[in-house]
């Protein structure tokens, strides 16, 4: 604990943002990072707790807390403060392969872990972390790190989100052959295509891939294992496979009006986005365009926040988001939402502030469900029509929406976007494996064990657990490594 009177002396300081009005005209990162000195005094926030809770995860009240990687969180808290920045990204290394990934991109479920949060605002972790890691690629110590020996064990990593991009580094530092097949035209999964540049770049994932291909891992990209390489052949040609191929099947509305042009769901419109961005600049015009149009975007969390900053981007007309759930408060509620679950408060992100500077109010409409879609003569989405609800407990204790009468509305819209997450992963390639499923078609394998019920593959990331965090995936790739290595090897030499 570098300075015991920290938490006492200085500020809660995360990153600092570009202005609204002027990052929204381009797709550039709408965060300007600290100072070296500003961070070291937010890792002189960091109390050194007798039981930090900060760096273990778990899930309190369906809701992850704490950090599922267990991050040394303390220790590099305190070296950052003493100056000791190399030394912080080798403890941060050690824990989590990306902390890049996580330091953009993660709700930051240890914040509302830490215990100065019990009554102040909480240590600024992830604006460390990130601190941490681009500072370690600035300085140039952050370098490709290949293993000093081979085994000759081949595996096949199916998918390069954040479970198969770790999966893949663990499995490679353990000296096997590793071979990462995508089938989209770049590495990544949704933290390139599912997340928009201004948020996490493209750039951001290469300059990682970049070092893991130099390592010896090997990326196949805009192959679809089970389509255009044939399942079959896996068993022929590694000697395990770990399927992190995520949860991708939208999660849908069943509403009238459901197949009007223009309603689209969100992650087809982000990815068409970020695609013709980076192939084109958008002049292939190979994508769902917002421009001059009505917005409507249904889902509350961070999908629909991100399908806010493309719209206004894309220069919308008018852009409005419906989120089912009443405005939350803006402290924690003691007795409902206690420490250290994660606080359940109103939050106001990046793209709340640029819909807000654009249009001159919070974009958010709460409490608001679907009732149906109404289009033109030609087919093309012209109306939503909506009505409040109120939640109650109904007599078997299930929780219910109830409508609340007068409250109906009809809104403009010429473009509707779908962002109410994921139901579960894709089946075709399951079903060709004879992988055994449980809820949601998720791939049953046991937390920690990772084995399927076909020998020699392993199932790790969202097509294991269903929908979840960056962090989540790191942590399951990383642990599925572990266990394929134990099953190649009999003994295991990863964490």
């Amino acid at each position: 604990m570098g300075k015991p009177t920290g938490f006492m002396e200085y500020d809660r300081q995360t990153v600092k943002e570009r202005q609204p009005a002027e990052r929204t005209k381009d797709w550039n990162d709408y965060t300007i990072p600290l100072s070296n000195e500003e961070v070291a005094k937010q890792g002189a926030r960091c109390m050194d707790c007798g039981v930090p809770t900060c760096h273990t995860g778990m899930d309190l009240d369906n809701v992850t807390t704490g950090c599922p990687v267990n991050h040394l969180i303390p220790e590099w808290n305190d070296l950052v403060y003493r100056g000791q920045w190399k030394e912080a990204l080798h403890r941060e290394h050690l824990k989590n392969n990306f902390p890049e990934f996580t330091g953009t991109a993660c709700p930051a479920p240890c914040e509302g872990a830490c215990v100065l949060g019990i009554n102040e605002p909480p240590v600024a972790i992830r604006t460390v972390e990130r601190s941490i890691i681009e500072r370690g690629f600035a300085e140039g110590w952050v370098v490709p790190e290949p293993p000093k020996s081979r085994t000759g064990k081949k595996v096949a990593v199916i998918g390069s989100g954040p479970a198969g991009l770790a999966a893949a580094a663990q499995l490679n530092k353990a000296g096997h052959l590793v071979t990462v097949f995508e089938k989209s035209d770049r590495v990544g999964g949704l933290l390139t295509y599912g997340i928009p540049e201004m948020k996490l770049s493209y750039d951001m994932v290469q300059r990682r891939v970049n070092i893991l291909e130099q390592e010896g891992i090997t990326f196949i990209t805009s192959v679809e294992v089970g389509k255009n390489y044939p399942s079959s052949k896996l068993k022929d040609d590694f000697d395990a496979v770990v399927m992190c191929t995520g949860a991708t099947v939208h999660r849908n509305i069943d509403v009238e009006g459901r197949d009007l042009k223009g309603v689209h769901f969100a992650m087809d419109f982000l990815h068409a986005s970020t695609k013709s961005l980076l192939d084109s600049n958008f002049e292939d015009g190979q994508y769902i365009s917002a421009k001059g149009k009505n917005v409507i975007v249904i889902g509350g969390g961070d999908t629909g926040t991100d399908c806010l900053a493309t719209s206004v981007r894309h220069d919308c007309a008018s852009l409005v988001q419906f989120d089912v759930y009443d405005k939350k408060g803006a402290i924690r509620d003691e007795k409902g939402n206690p420490w250290p679950q994660y606080p359940k408060v109103h939050r106001i992100e990046y793209g709340h502030k640029e819909a807000a500077a654009t249009f001159g109010e919070d974009p958010r409409a709460y409490a608001v469900m679907t009732k149906k879609f109404v289009g033109d003569e030609s087919g093309q989405i012209k109306e939503v029509h909506t009505v409040n609800v109120k939640l109650k407990i109904d007599e078997n204790g299930n929780r219910i929406r109830e409508e609340i009468p007068g409250t109906e509305k009809v809104w403009k819209a010429d473009l509707v976007l779908i962002a109410i997450g994921f139901s579960g992963p894709e089946q075709d390639l399951i079903q060709q494996l004879e992988l055994e499923t449980e809820v949601n078609s998720r791939v049953k394998a046991e937390y920690g064990k990772y084995t399927t019920s076909v020998e020699g593959v392993f199932a790790a990331g969202d097509v294991r657990r269903g929908q979840s965090l960056i962090v989540w995936a790191i942590n399951e790739g990383r642990e599925a490594a572990r266990e394929c290595d134990r099953f190649l090897m009999g003994t295991t030499v990863l964490p």
